[in-house]
């Protein structure tokens, strides 16, 4: 029976507690063994149930799937911040600029768009089924995600210190621009959406505006108020680069299988 579920593409898991049990537990992708069962029945066994309930094994699943699947949403969310990083600093040194953040900016566009999000997302419930492909899948979101925050992010900074602006104003555009970007990977890998995620990326962009708003934030992070021009510069990079974290990872997929 196993083989033959097997067969059809399906995970098995097998149950059993005595010795006659050991070989098809082998042959399972799971095998789960009770507590008082036999000391063989144990020793090749994945999991052993020590309350002898199999009650508890919707719980183990519900738990194995939050695992999986919240350390794969973490993933898409670091992986996207090594590639803008990657990418950025290839930009950068190609067009022979100067660096668009200092180590505080970086530090908060760090905090607010991957460390503290990242903290409640790897927490978070989540019962869905887990799908084969893990690493294919990461690579897919995250790779065209983190480029286009990188080039929605360089196109805003070299726009406005190319224009009257100086160094400083045009840190502050490119911050702005790849905190909002990172704001909405942080809101596709998210989905489904619940209210409390709307909340967690809400509460990071209300954090931002509070240091772009009080002097002593400016101050400490090297920032300036930007101009009208700006703004506007700011506003088109962070559309367009959220468009594109939103249907650049779809339409690789599909390109790719």
């Amino acid at each position: 029976m196993i083989r033959a579920l097997q067969a059809r593409g399906r995970t098995v898991a097998m149950t059993g507690d005595g010795v006659n049990d050991v070989l098809a537990m082998k042959d399972a992708d799971m095998g789960i063994a009770m507590g008082s069962g036999s000391s063989a029945t144990r020793a090749v066994a994945q999991l052993v149930l020590l309350d002898d309930r199999f009650g508890t094994l919707p719980k183990v699943l519900a738990e194995g799937r939050r695992v999986i699947n919240n350390i794969e949403r973490v993933a898409n969310l670091f992986i996207s911040k090594a590639t803008y990083a990657v990418l950025l600093t290839a930009l950068i040194g190609l067009a022979g600029s100067p660096f668009p953040f200092l180590p505080k900016q970086l530090t908060m566009i760090g905090t607010f768009s991957v460390g503290v999000p990242g903290f409640f997302l790897a927490l978070a419930p989540d019962p869905s089924l887990v799908k084969a492909g893990f690493l294919k899948r990461v690579l897919h979101y995250s790779l065209p995600a983190g480029s286009a925050a990188a080039v929605a992010t360089f196109v805003c900074y070299e726009v406005v210190r190319r224009g009257d602006a100086g160094l400083a104003e045009a840190r502050t555009a490119a911050t702005m621009t790849l905190l909002a970007v990172g704001l909405a990977i942080l809101l596709s890998i998210s989905r489904p959406l619940r209210p409390w995620k709307l909340g967690l990326a809400g509460s990071m962009a209300l954090w931002y505006a509070a240091v772009l708003a009080l002097p002593s934030g400016r101050s400490y992070f090297e920032l300036v108020v930007p101009g009208n021009r700006t703004w506007i510069v700011v506003a088109i990079c962070a559309a367009i680069g959220a468009a594109l974290v939103a249907l650049a990872p779809h339409l690789v997929r599909r390109r790719v299988g």
